[in-house]
């Protein structure tokens, strides 16, 4: 490992500069004068002003240019650039150089010498160097394309059919096509009328006849003809097809199918008051939590030689049997669970030879995640890798797939508390690549398989890099040293990475570096001159301590860099959203707008401070789990031992401390004014859930579990049921037309807010946003009124 400052020494060193800028913009020693001043209504304004961030970014298959994409200023609209990689401008693509282009997700075959791809729903087949070959022209969406194991010839789906393009017939064929139909030419079930009616009428057994031996007679004309289709395969009228995978030998499929017609759940009607139409209207939203548990799925083997069907039992996932809530069901009053837990089959991998299958399983409760390979031969899954968590298995950290030569899986766990990288025989024990407090993700391999390349954050857990490890084990060496790397892809030769990289002021950017080490080149900078103009509070990472058993909650404090002696400042506090999300970290925060209203709340007085509290993505597996049962307790435990530290480090006024966010931030501002009223004096909950039974199915239910099982921790983590405490100065903010936490939610406790004749407290609705905001007036409006409750509620 290369010796350098540390990352959160580098940090430190500029804690209270203006941001560090590209190499060649200008710096902000040298920012002129008359630049103007922040305000609200330029921080609030739409992004566009900043200048567009590098969305998405790939490698063109020469090896010499890359792709990135930009939105148009003024539009939704984005555009793709051309960037040479040794250097200089780079070059919209437009009109006839579209159909040039090649795409992020590529494969190659085995002597890289071709690559396959889909653009635009079509399939394409590219010579390294040369020429490029359109393989399909549909109005269908192609996807999945990959190269046959015989390395000529092309795969790839169409919905749930799979085809081949051969380079001898240069046709493209169906060679799997199941339907969850029955088969027509299965007998039919028995029944005696019709018995009665063959054996009576010669006539009508002589027609049978005839129809049996003219399907029978086209069955064996398809067969013997190889200029004949597939035919189809049918599984049955009682189930859906969920998913297909073919093996890349065209042999096998498998098929993941789940019960048909189970109860989707009742879903809600939102109304919308400020429409195109001038009338009233209403959207179809969501089912809540506990009112659509997912259904559970099976998995079947399709042996495409002759069209026979197996179902691959997962009774012998380990573990399966058992439920890890019998007793929150037995207390519930509910009957015990009969049978295996229900699964969900999330992810397929075949071998590039197609000799062997993976598959990746997860219980519908979300408590256990399981590597199975297929053993093709017998018809049966072969368990490899057990994950199991008595709160939640992570919906992050799931990657799984094979090594080049198809014997050797790899994946991500966290079962050490922290997402590392493993490999694995089936059969044999599994091999840890990768290993401490730190968190291993977007792993990609080179082109070999020797090395495994991924987003590490080792140093501390808002430092993102790219590391590199052998896949023998090892040593883990860091590749890049840009604090904040955003994602990564490897050169079609492997030898170099091109980097989406950010900073605290710095939205994403474009540069590329060898995988051997060395700096990093550079090669965007799409910020506006006016954003690059000005004189940016960078935060100061910090770390505050626990006294409730947490060890260090990291932070981002705004300050002046000099505190006036004998002066108390009041305190605002931001909770960031989506609960599991990192905030503090070297990167271009979500929450940049934020960002700029934090400096400021510091020119009119307050000092800001922004964790990552616990349920905060980046920090492992106890840290994210520490919340089962008891969302907004150990986070308000973080957020009081906050204040304590501004109060304590940094001259903060105990008396004047409120608190904000949105979402995730809402929630937790509400459980901040009513569960601990006489520490926080003002809060802002925006977007906020009120009511966990009102939030979806997918991200509450590995919390909370149900409302029918878990009744005690929805009522103990719902803000609603604490509202009788509220004694401060409360804003509530909501879109009217959110469809992830519905506006409903702040108009119940609002109702909840009256009927307890509570004071201090405002509602604002904004009829024409969703959960994300999009007009700048809204976002001034918000912010206007949150800046004017700290100043009326928190300076003296």
């Amino acid at each position: 490992m290369r010796h350098r400052p540390t990352a959160l020494a580098r940090l430190t060193a500029v804690a209270f500069a203006a941001c560090a800028t590209m190499a060649g913009a200008q710096s902000p020693s040298s920012t002129p004068a008359s630049a103007p001043a922040l305000t609200l209504d330029q921080a609030m304004a739409h992004p566009d002003w900043i200048g567009p961030p590098v969305e998405t970014a790939w490698w063109a298959l020469d090896g010499q240019q890359a792709y990135f994409t930009l939105k148009r200023a003024g539009s939704p609209v984005r555009d793709t650039w051309r960037q040479p990689i040794a250097g200089g401008a780079a070059v919209k693509v437009e009109g006839a150089d579209l159909a040039t282009l090649d795409t992020a997700q590529v494969e190659f075959d085995a002597s890289r010498r071709r690559a396959v791809f889909v653009r635009n729903g079509d399939v394409f087949l590219r010579e390294l160097g040369g020429a490029l070959t359109q393989l399909t022209r549909s109005a269908e969406a192609e996807g999945e394309a990959r190269f046959a194991a015989d390395g000529r010839g092309v795969i790839w789906r169409v919905g749930n059919d799979w085809f081949r393009w051969s380079p001898d017939t240069r046709l493209a064929q169906p060679v799997a096509l199941p339907r969850a139909e029955k088969d027509p030419a299965a007998a039919p079930d028995a029944d005696a009328l019709r018995d009665h009616q063959l054996r009576l009428s010669a006539a009508l057994a002589r027609e049978k006849q005839f129809r049996e031996q003219l399907r029978d007679q086209a069955e064996a004309n398809r067969k013997a003809d190889p200029t004949r289709a597939a035919a189809p395969v049918f599984l049955g009228d009682k189930i859906e097809i969920a998913n297909t995978a073919l093996s890349p030998d065209g042999r096998w499929l498998l098929v993941v199918v789940q019960p048909k017609g189970g109860d989707r759940g009742r879903g809600g009607k939102m109304p919308k008051y400020v429409t195109e139409s001038g009338y009233e209207e209403a959207e179809d939203v969501r089912v809540r939590v506990g009112r659509n548990p997912p259904q559970g799925q099976q998995l079947k083997l399709v042996d495409l030689r002759d069209g026979s069907v197996r179902d691959l039992a997962l009774s012998n996932l380990p573990g399966i049997g058992s439920d890890p809530l019998a007793d929150l069901r037995k207390a519930a009053k509910l009957d015990a669970l009969k049978g295996d837990r229900p699964v969900r089959l999330d992810g397929i991998s075949w071998s590039d030879d197609g000799a062997n299958a993976a598959v990746m399983a997860r219980a519908v409760d979300n408590k256990d995640r399981w590597i199975a390979t297929v053993d093709l031969g017998a018809g049966k899954l072969v368990p490899t890798h057990r994950l199991t968590d008595p709160a939640w298995i992570n919906w992050n950290f799931n990657d799984f797939g094979w090594l080049p030569g198809g014997r050797t899986l790899w994946f991500l766990s966290e079962e050490t508390g922290y997402s590392h990288l493993y490999t694995v025989v089936p059969g044999q024990r599994a091999n840890a690549l990768t290993r401490g407090s730190w968190e291993a993700s977007s792993p990609q391999w080179s082109p070999d398989g020797s090395t495994a390349y991924f987003v590490c954050n080792r140093e501390w857990p808002g430092d993102y890099e790219v590391c590199a490890v052998p896949s023998t084990g090892g040593e883990v060496r860091e590749v890049t040293a840009l604090d904040g790397v955003e994602s990564y892809a490897l050169s079609p030769d492997g030898s170099r990475l091109l980097l989406r990289w950010s900073a605290h002021h710095t939205p994403a950017q474009l540069a590329v570096q060898p995988v051997a080490g060395g700096e990093a080149v550079k090669l965007t900078d799409t910020r506006s001159e006016d954003y690059k103009s000005r004189d940016w509070l960078a935060p100061q990472i910090v770390k505050v301590p626990s006294t409730h058993g947490a060890g260090t909650i990291w932070g981002k404090l705004y300050r002046p860099a000099t505190l006036e002696a004998g002066r108390k400042y009041p305190v605002v506090m931001f909770v960031h959203g989506a609960g599991y999300l990192q905030n503090v970290h070297a990167r271009f925060p979500v929450y940049f707008r934020e960002q700029m209203f934090h400096q400021l709340l510091v020119e009119r007085g307050y000092i800001v401070l922004d964790l990552d509290y616990r349920a905060s993505e980046g920090y492992g597996r106890d840290w994210r789990t520490a919340i089962y049962r008891q969302m907004g307790h150990p986070e308000l435990e973080d957020y009081l031992d906050g204040v304590k530290y501004m109060v304590a480090q940094h001259q903060g006024d105990a008396a004047n401390v409120g608190i904000y966010g949105g979402s995730y931030g809402g929630f937790m501002s509400f459980m901040a004014l009513f569960r601990a009223p006489d520490e926080f004096k003002a809060g802002a909950a925006l977007r906020p859930v009120t009511d966990w039974t009102s939030y979806n199915h997918e991200y509450t239910s590995n919390i909370l579990n149900t409302p029918e099982l878990d009744p005690e921790a929805f009522r103990k983590s719902s803000p609603i049921e604490y509202a009788q405490n509220l004694r401060g100065h409360l804003l509530i903010s909501h879109g009217m037309i959110d469809d992830n936490v519905f506006y409903q939610d702040s108009v119940r406790l609002a109702q909840r807010l009256i009927e307890l004749k509570k004071d201090h407290w405002e509602m604002a609705s904004y009829p024409l946003e969703r959960h994300a905001y999009q007009h700048p007036e809204s976002w001034y409006d918000q912010y206007r009124r949150i800046l004017q409750l700290f100043e009326r509620s928190l300076k003296p």
